[in-house]
């Protein structure tokens, strides 16, 4: 399986809207002014985190989360599905923080050039990655704990598409302005470091039925995947690409020029066939 980029970008741009419009619509439903056929719709409702910190409520009180949708847990096992198969695809295609990281990073990147996304080095900003995962126990504690969205005071995806309705806690636009500050250097920082939902989905990296595969008799090592991943991934180095950073977002495969031997990077179960000479 391979798309190129530019359909990617289409899929995300038309997600980012779809959302902007829910947000939009569910505030101006409130005081009777919104489409009445997606007035139910919210943030909350098409978030399939808000399924992921609902299981502990469900499996013990038989209830939802405060203000999480049954909608939520639908998603919940429609991306999950998906990630079994073919990974993160949701961080990489759909989510609509994801897309507006890049956004932010487009203009970081006309700044610094070659020097954006590479302020830090791998070898400390392996382990920092960690970091999301002690955010997501975090989550998932005190969400646990309360019955409530802890997490939505600090979520800057919540916070950028209901900033204007006066609802948004102001560590959540704190986080918002820190995220954008942090996009100007590096690629999808929030996706990186502190993003649970993604640390959840990086997991199905480790079991993936479809992984990314190098075919090591191809390659010529000229490292282009690694300088084109936007997170940074040392995909040249390895055979079969496990990394729980990975958003499947297909770039080193691309066929617009990043791999410059057809077939040596793809997401593909199996072995590469031999290479006549």
């Amino acid at each position: 399986m391979k798309r190129k980029p530019k359909l990617r970008v289409i899929i995300q741009i038309l997600f980012f809207l779809l959302i902007a419009l829910i947000a939009v619509n569910h505030t101006l439903a409130e005081s009777g002014r919104g489409i009445p056929l997606i007035a139910e719709a919210s943030l909350h409702a098409v978030c399939p985190f808000g399924g992921v910190v609902s299981i502990y409520n469900l499996l013990t009180a038989g209830t939802f989360v405060k203000k999480v949708h049954e909608s939520s847990m639908v998603l919940m096992v429609i991306v999950f599905a998906a990630a079994l198969f073919l990974g993160p695809l949701f961080c990489g295609w759909v989510c609509p923080f994801g897309t507006f990281q890049e956004g932010i990073s487009r203009i970081g990147r006309k700044i610094f050039k070659k020097r954006f996304n590479r302020f830090i080095p791998y070898s400390f900003d392996r382990y920092l990655r960690f970091f999301r995962y002690v955010v997501l126990g975090w989550v998932l504690f005190m969400t646990a704990r309360s019955g409530q969205l802890i997490f939505a005071d600090v979520d800057p995806y919540y916070a950028l598409f209901q900033f204007w309705t006066g609802e948004v806690a102001l560590t959540g636009l704190i986080m918002l302005g820190a995220v954008i500050l942090l996009s100007l250097f590096v690629e999808r920082p929030f996706c990186k470091y502190f993003c649970p939902y993604g640390a959840v989905l990086g997991l199905t990296n480790l079991f993936r039925i479809i992984p990314l595969k190098r075919n090591t008799r191809t390659c010529i090592s000229c490292r282009k995947c690694d300088k084109s991943c936007p997170m940074n991934i040392p995909v040249s180095t390895s055979d079969k690409v496990r990394n729980h950073q990975c958003i499947s977002c297909y770039q080193c495969t691309s066929d617009d020029g990043v791999c410059p031997v057809p077939g040596t990077l793809e997401f593909r179960t199996g072995t590469f066939k031999e290479v006549s000479q």
